[in-house]
């Protein structure tokens, strides 16, 4: 018998890649970092693998080496790359490294001898957002150190890339100063002589609705798991996550009844209440108090009162409740349950932020469609 999980189901994940294939003719890399975005990172990269996915996306060197131990062979990128990193163990198992200064480049090319093979390198331009990738006025150099560093055959540039700011509004002006600015990116890079394969830009929601930002790969994430990045757009896919957990206990309490720490909720009159075993240990948002939904005894409720470290409380008013009844807090959907984008808007979030916080020590997670 089980008392919370996260249900995962993998056909999904192939259902929205093969989606996400089908609209371009770019080669298609799942980002499957974050433990793929709370799903599970390596049945996740199975299934978008198993659906046509041509690359994994990871931030991480762990995360990348995890792949390959766990049998993955498909071209993978990792991008969050601290110094110091043991970089020459993911150059010996083919793990494309991104690259945005000359110190990366320099640690690139002595983790290429180290592995006694050329570092794969996807050099990374910032068009815009002011996080990762070299500036504009730095590109040129980082090129130029790239293109000797080729010829001498310590380094392979495979790719250039950037990132969009407005990952959730793709018609923004500043998505088109990007694109313009890495297309002089690009223009700097035939200069330099370079002639990478892969020239990639496009986010999820770009995959969606830029194909002019396709280039040779796409990079979706957070589509890969059935969530839109645009609000009000669902674009066909179908959520991977359901997270649930049954009714530990209940209770008849009187109206005035506090409930939870500093009881900022109070009955309203004599209620059935249910105490549910997750909180913010969980992944249950803190935030979540008084206003994160959901379905239990037939219809959608509201967390009563406080979340806590190990539990939430509902009231379910006059509505029979017992002790092993499942409570739903997010789903595809279907049945009427709350969504992740339902508890995005409760707590003042992004969807994001719900699907990875979940899947934690004591919450297993269960997966549904798995093969052999």
């Amino acid at each position: 018998m089980w008392q919370s999980e996260v249900r995962v189901d993998l056909d999904a994940i192939r259902e929205n890649v093969a989606r996400l294939k089908s609209g371009t003719s770019a080669e298609l890399m799942a980002v499957v970092k974050a433990d793929g975005y709370g799903h599970g990172m390596v049945p996740a990269a199975h299934a978008a693998l198993d659906a046509g996915a041509d690359w994994l996306g990871v931030c991480t060197l762990d995360e990348a080496l995890l792949l390959r131990q766990e049998g993955v062979t498909a071209p993978v990128l990792a991008w969050l790359l601290d110094p110091g990193l043991p970089l020459h163990d993911g150059i010996a198992v083919g793990v494309d490294l991104g690259c945005a200064s000359l110190t990366q480049l320099d640690e690139m090319v002595e983790a290429g001898r180290r592995a006694d093979r050329p570092a794969r390198l996807h050099l990374k331009i910032d068009t815009g957002l002011a996080r990762g990738g070299a500036t504009v006025a730095d590109w040129p150099a980082l090129l130029e150190a790239a293109a000797k560093a080729q010829a001498d055959g310590l380094v392979e540039v495979v790719g250039v890339w950037s990132h969009f700011v407005y990952a959730d509004s793709p018609g923004h002006p500043t998505t088109d100063r990007q694109l313009a600015v890495f297309h002089e990116g690009l223009e700097m890079v035939e200069r330099a002589g370079l002639r990478p394969r892969y020239r990639h830009l496009a986010n999820s929601a770009a995959t969606l609705s830029r194909p002019d930002t396709h280039f040779d790969l796409v990079r979706p994430g957070l589509a890969v798991y059935g969530l839109s990045p645009i609000e009000g757009e669902q674009f066909g896919l179908r959520p991977a996550m359901t997270a649930r957990a049954r009714v530990m206990l209940t209770k008849r309490v009187p109206a005035g009844t506090g409930v939870s720490y500093g009881h900022t909720y109070l009955t309203k009159q004599e209620a059935n209440l249910a105490v549910v075993p997750l909180g913010y240990a969980d992944g249950v948002p803190r935030h979540a108090s008084n206003t994160g939904p959901v379905q239990l005894a037939g219809k959608r409720r509201t967390i009563s009162g406080r979340v806590c470290m190990d539990q939430f409380v509902v009231d379910c008013g006059e509505d029979e409740v017992a002790a092993g009844d499942v409570a739903v807090l997010f789903g595809s959907g279907a049945d009427g349950e709350p969504t992740a984008d339902d508890w995005a808007e409760a707590v003042g979030t992004i969807n994001y932020e719900i699907v990875t916080r979940f899947g934690g020590v004591r919450v297993p997670r269960v997966y549904d469609g798995e093969r052999a």
